[in-house]
């Protein structure tokens, strides 16, 4: 279909638009959790979520026959992202925090340019991200937070690669609930034996299966759909909407100020996003006419 990648770059929006929101919505929860039981929270809540959703049990059947090598690195990407990405957002600015996790599918991006012109649509995503994250003195920004996004950031690569081999499985969201359950069942133990209280406290589980609902289940699947039509470059050049939209987000439900500088990266962003989609659009309409 000639209109694939549009709906691919659709796909991503509402994704970013929907994670966002649930990461302003996690920080506020970091008050009364720490970031490991609110990532579990969310992590086993969504794993309900889509197994119910896309009726995963209908894959067990199916386990036998499934690349596992693909798919416990997609798991393990995914359960690295979310613990890491937390624990940055618990101690620095959703902006900044979503800034420098980039790095990883921007560094994604620039390793799969074949044309010239790619250059400059990474370069207008380089020059937003490097605007936005205000780059002060290292006291301002805890180490532990930097080095954390920064991670997040590997993983978030490591994610993007890994799910593309997943999607040739064919096997749909499936292996969404495989990586989700997966991650989950890692991570429960480890929380129930640092802070096993906390994640018995009911009173937040509206707010936890809330979260898990627009961090997880909704984008995730919405990124496993984008996956199918687009490239590494494609989908790497156009994460760079998130750093705007956390600046966005986090300006509408936390407060956090945004710069006259970050406007002017915002508008880069933007613009490299505009740039990869017309490309994106431009080259499938160019493979339906040779086709």
């Amino acid at each position: 279909m000639q209109n694939t990648p549009l709906l691919a770059v659709l796909y991503m929006i509402l994704s970013m638009v929907s994670y966002q929101i649930s990461a302003s919505f996690a920080k506020q929860l970091f008050e009364q959790l720490d970031p490991l039981s609110v990532t579990i929270l969310r992590l086993c809540f969504a794993t309900i979520l889509v197994t119910l959703m896309f009726r995963s049990w209908h894959i067990i059947r199916r386990l036998r026959f499934l690349k596992w090598r693909d798919l416990l690195f997609y798991s393990i990407a995914l359960c690295l992202m979310n613990v890491l990405f937390y624990y940055a957002l618990s101690s620095l600015p959703q902006g900044i925090a979503v800034g420098l996790e980039f790095i990883g599918p921007l560094g994604l991006a620039l390793l799969s340019i074949k044309q010239r012109l790619d250059y400059i649509w990474v370069g207008l995503a380089i020059l937003g991200i490097g605007l936005m994250v205000p780059w002060t003195t290292p006291d301002d920004l805890p180490l532990l937070g930097v080095v954390s996004a920064l991670g997040a950031g590997i993983c978030w690569a490591m994610y993007i690669y890994f799910g593309q081999r997943v999607v040739r499985q064919h096997i749909g969201m499936h292996a969404l609930s495989i990586a989700i359950g997966l991650s989950a069942l890692t991570l429960l133990p480890f929380g129930l034996y640092q802070n096993a209280p906390a994640l018995f406290q009911f009173d937040l589980w509206p707010k936890a299966l809330m979260i898990a609902l627009l961090a997880t289940a909704i984008p995730y699947a919405l990124d496993l759909m984008a996956l199918k039509s687009l490239s590494k470059l494609s989908y790497g050049t156009l994460s760079s909407l998130s750093p705007a939209l956390a600046a966005l987000t986090g300006l509408i439900i936390l407060g956090e100020s945004i710069t006259w500088l970050q406007w002017i990266a915002l508008s880069c962003v933007i613009l490299a996003s505009i740039g990869v989609t017309y490309r994106a659009q431009k080259n499938a309409s160019r493979d339906l006419q040779e086709a």
